[in-house]
């Protein structure tokens, strides 16, 4: 699959309607971020069933902000709407498919449950 070009008009869209999402947030004057892009494109064409997207953070000033990027490139990870690994740097192939490989193998519900009791104790 093609990798999808993120911006506030469809983000919440792509995140909301597909279970896997993996995203490179990401701007064209940044070295670190031009060097991880064939390899996150090569990954993108592994994985036809998730959902690879870019976000230009110069272009997507408020999805950068939103979600904390200060540093780029940023890989993010949602598994049905969750934010499984948000961290910066450029991946080598082989720690990005690792980390795609840890996202599958989660017990989502397992997941949900640890946030619902994370939450529950917040509000103690």
């Amino acid at each position: 699959m093609a990798v999808v070009e993120l911006t506030k008009d469809n983000f919440e869209e792509v995140v909301t309607q597909n279970d896997f999402v993996v995203i490179d947030f990401w701007a064209p004057w940044c070295g670190p971020c031009r060097g991880f892009a064939p390899v996150f494109e090569a990954t993108a064409e592994k994985h036809p069933d998730i959902v690879f997207g870019k976000v230009n953070t110069d272009e997507e000033h408020a999805l950068a902000a939103h979600f904390g990027i200060r540093s780029i490139p940023t890989l993010m990870v949602f598994r049905e709407q969750v934010i499984l690994y948000a961290q910066p740097g450029a991946l080598p192939a082989s720690a990005l498919e690792s980390v795609i490989e840890q996202a599958k193998a989660l017990d989502m519900d397992e997941v949900r449950r640890q946030i619902e009791r994370e939450r529950a104790g917040e509000e103690s």
